[in-house]
């Protein structure tokens, strides 16, 4: 049976997913990735790790699907964005790799700010620099590690290390290369932002850029023994994870809102014309003469994942050792909380924020009376208010009037309902679960010919998804609920920054 795999590599999971031409599942298999915090809004991973944890789960899929590797027709990667992943002069890791949860560069960014830099960059590069980007963590290396970034011989990000490790070949693609160095109207790299940035002595470090849907390689030797991938394999270049995850919900067009409800919040718009400004981020989309409209901040459904580690241990594990879903569990007490009044509002902001990485997460209004229900429907409702943020920027500018939902918590049709009515607008979940990773097997096997086109999806997309439209009613109460949420947010930036003052102060005493 021919097939296609994507390797899919998140901030906690690394995965291997088997597709077949019809874009049928064939299997799956995840292996956690440990991340390492060694300071202070520092987020990183081993980068050899996070290779043979790939590896592993390629060689488990292959053999749990029960094909052979031989009906393999090609491989892609996809992949958390920004962040760095750094190789010295001999292609070997320089350090552990940099996940797009750091924070460390926030300072440079303030810095940028003020000095007018990050004024400039949105309009060459179209996107201002923020605490996770190429440009702020290279700028804070060469400030802080001057002798590890006097030692960089290739930048890349995280899919292009592991498409390194598959086939040997050093690139990245035209999405992945706009993420802080590409002039935003050519789309081609530019001197000039790197000169911007302080970075021009990086030139050549800069990864050659190919379309998504372009065989750059073929799984090597050394690969092959590792992952059981046949050896001659053809790799494609691949693509960054929130534009493959759009595509894999057929949400990569213009007009319509492709919502990722991931660890970001991911919020995206296609455009025929490059359109800047402060609120989202213009990049390349997968084909020339587009551009990818993205709207994000590192607040989503991760806030819901630390709700369960933190609040639901026992009842996860009660609910783990009797087959039964966590989810499933806690569904009464959401449903009950949510049909009715509550002055509980939260701001998901555990990793950041839309206003950058000084706001922090907070529950307000809460009072005795209030149960785990009340605070867990606040929360949920906080995530879908994050994403209303960016999907009304998005609408305003790009005229997007429908919406298509992936991610985790997509799954749930009673989240997939609340962000029909927080957003007042049709919201489709379609049926396929990893989104990003078919919108990664769709470039490679456009790349060898199984496909017309990238976007040539073979899916009975109308037969495959549920389109949830939002109550009029229950609309207007949320509109009412986000207006407070909104107003919170701005009389707190103060409030912010001083309790920021005294974290500061709490580690200095350290």
């Amino acid at each position: 049976m021919d097939c296609i795999l994507a390797i899919d590599s998140g901030l906690t999971v690394t995965k291997a997913v088997l597709f077949d031409l019809a874009g049928r599942q064939l299997g799956v298999v995840r292996r956690n990735v440990r991340q390492l915090m060694p300071h202070p809004r520092h987020v990183e991973r081993d980068m050899d790790d996070l290779w043979s944890q790939t590896a592993s789960a390629i060689r488990e899929v292959i053999a749990g699907s029960g094909i052979d590797a031989g009906d393999i027709l090609a491989v892609a990667t996809t992949a958390h964005g920004d962040g760095i992943y750094l190789l010295d002069e001999h292609a070997r890791p320089l350090g552990a790799g940099v996940l797009s949860l750091d924070s460390r560069a926030a300072g440079i960014v303030a810095g940028w700010q003020k000095d007018g830099t990050a004024e400039k960059s949105l309009e060459l590069t179209g996107q201002a620099p923020h605490a996770a980007a190429p440009s702020s963590l290279l700028a804070w290396f060469k400030a802080n590690e001057p002798d590890r970034f006097s030692r960089i011989g290739h930048m890349m990000a995280c899919k292009d290390w592991l498409r390194y490790c598959l086939c040997g070949v050093i690139g990245t693609d035209r999405t992945e290369a706009s993420t802080s160095f590409t002039d935003v109207r050519t789309q081609d790299y530019s001197e000039d932002a790197l000169a911007l940035f302080g970075l021009s002595s990086l030139a050549g470090a800069l990864p050659p850029s190919s379309h998504p849907a372009a065989i750059v390689g073929e799984v090597n030797a050394e690969a092959a023994r590792a992952s059981g991938l046949r050896q001659g394999t053809p790799v494609a270049a691949g693509v960054h994870d929130v534009t493959a995850s759009v595509l894999g919900i057929a949400a990569h067009v213009p007009g319509v809102v492709g919502i990722v409800a991931g660890t970001y919040s991911i919020n995206e718009c296609v455009s025929a014309q490059p359109r800047v400004g402060p609120d989202w981020l213009c990049r390349n989309a997968i084909e020339p003469g587009l551009w990818n409209n993205m709207a994000i901040s590192p607040a989503s459904t991760t806030n819901y994942e630390w709700f369960l580690d933190t609040f639901c241990v026992a009842e996860r594990e009660k609910a783990e050792a009797e087959g039964r879903s966590i989810h499933a569990v806690l569904a009464p007490e959401l449903e009950e909380a949510l049909r009715r009044a509550s002055s509980v509002v939260y701001h998901p902001y555990l990793f950041g924020s839309p206003m950058g990485p000084a706001p922090s997460a907070s529950f307000m209004g809460l009072r005795g009376w209030h149960g785990r229900g009340d605070v867990l429907a606040s929360l949920l409702e906080g995530i879908a208010f994050n994403h209303r943020d960016h999907v009304d920027v998005l609408r305003r500018n790009f005229g997007a009037d429908v919406a298509r939902l992936t991610g985790g918590a997509s799954r749930n049709p009673v989240v997939a309902k609340l962000f029909a009515d927080i957003l007042d607008m049709p919201v489709t979940v379609t049926g396929t679960d990893e989104a990003a990773a078919w919108g990664a097997a769709l470039c490679a096997g456009a790349a060898v010919g199984a496909f017309e086109r990238f976007d040539a999806d073979p899916r009975d997309l109308e037969a495959v998804s549920t389109t949830y439209r939002p109550d009029p009613a229950r609309a207007a109460h949320y509109h009412q609920r986000y207006a407070v949420y909104r107003e919170i947010a701005s009389e707190m930036r103060a409030s912010w920054d001083r309790l920021n003052e005294l974290d500061q102060k709490v580690r200095g005493a350290q």
